[in-house]
């Protein structure tokens, strides 16, 4: 890591559309591990590729490997999603901060109620609370900053 706490070598981009398929694969895998108060069978591919053509894409590469996708609504200036494999390498910091400065600096997104380890992150990077709610019996939290 380089003094800023960030993986030495991350590529960060717009996704192409070939590449979309594995974006989504690593959402899911992601959500399975982590979100593990909701069923696993709740996460599908297919939810994220019909989102995906609304949105724009940016992923993190490490070493030409997959390393984290985010999904960004512009109409909205919304986070739909940020999904990495490697916690604690800065892979989520430069992704988010690659996004806000491609949304212009302005960013809201939500949070599921129980995701406390990104509550706190988002919280970190400088995002506030204005909003809290539930879609479908999940209660989440809305963030915004800029």
């Amino acid at each position: 890591m380089d003094d800023a706490g960030l993986t030495p070598g991350l590529t960060l981009r717009r996704a192409r559309p070939a590449e979309l398929p594995v974006c989504a694969d690593l959402y899911v895998r992601v959500l399975r591990d982590t979100f593990n108060w909701l069923p696993p069978e709740r996460h599908r591919a297919e939810d994220f590729l019909a989102a995906a053509r609304d949105e724009e894409i940016y992923i993190a590469l490490a070493a030409g490997r997959l390393v984290g996708v985010a999904a960004l609504y512009r109409p909205q200036t919304f986070l739909h999603s940020l999904y990495v494999t490697e916690r604690g390498r800065g892979v989520g910091k430069a992704l988010l901060h690659h996004v806000i400065a491609a949304a212009g600096g302005r960013l809201a997104l939500k949070c599921q109620a129980a995701n406390a380890g990104a509550q706190a992150f988002y919280v970190r990077e400088g995002f506030r609370c204005t909003e809290t709610g539930e879609d479908g019996g999940i209660p989440w939290i809305r963030f915004e900053r800029g």
